[in-house]
């Protein structure tokens, strides 16, 4: 991590790299939920800004930054993201949030003709209750021995959602999107 003197001398031309790293690491699912598949970079920015907004510079709460941010980074046998439901208008959002309760465990990729692998949802805390779920989740797509060699060998990549309220069938992911996920494989 920078200091945030350095940050902040590194911080246009690491923004703009970021960004545009970004958007091959987005997949918009619908109008309203969009994933964001999160790595190195994308979480290295995140804890960046988080220290620079809050002014931490002290060891300690550089540590629980990191401690809070670095799970969403993949390990080489997975991919993470941040699921995203997003509704500018609050009465159009609370009403989608309660129609949505459970969306983030009906998320799926598919790498080739393998199994669907559905995400592993919020595993840091609890992220809906009885009348509506987050517009926030962290989900984790733990792949096999068999998905990996497929996606590194050029499989198409599917990704999708079975939820009543969201179903999005079968969509294959843009080339530049699979070779940025492909790259977060070992």
């Amino acid at each position: 991590m920078w200091s945030l003197e350095q940050y902040a001398e590194k911080r246009p031309d690491f923004r703009a790299a970021v960004i545009a790293h970004k958007k091959a690491r987005q997949v918009q699912l619908s109008e309203h939920a969009r994933l964001l598949f999160e790595d190195e970079q994308t979480v290295r920015y995140q804890i960046q800004e988080m220290l620079r907004i809050e002014k931490v510079f002290e060891a300690a709460g550089i540590q629980d930054e990191l401690d809070a941010y670095n799970p969403l980074i993949p390990d080489g046998r997975n991919w993470k993201a941040t699921f995203l439901i997003e509704y500018e208008e609050v009465a159009e959002r609370r009403a989608a949030l309660s129609r949505l309760i459970g969306v983030e465990d009906q998320v799926w990729v598919q790498v080739g003709t393998h199994d669907k692998v559905y995400a592993i949802a919020d595993e840091d805390m609890d992220r809906e209750n009885d009348d509506k779920t987050s517009s926030v989740h962290f989900l984790r797509f733990e792949l096999s021995a068999a998905d990996i060699a497929a996606a590194k060998d050029g499989a198409a990549i599917r990704i999708g959602c079975d939820h009543p309220a969201l179903r999005v069938k079968d969509q294959i992911l843009p080339a530049t999107t699979a070779a940025s996920l492909v790259a977060d494989l070992h």
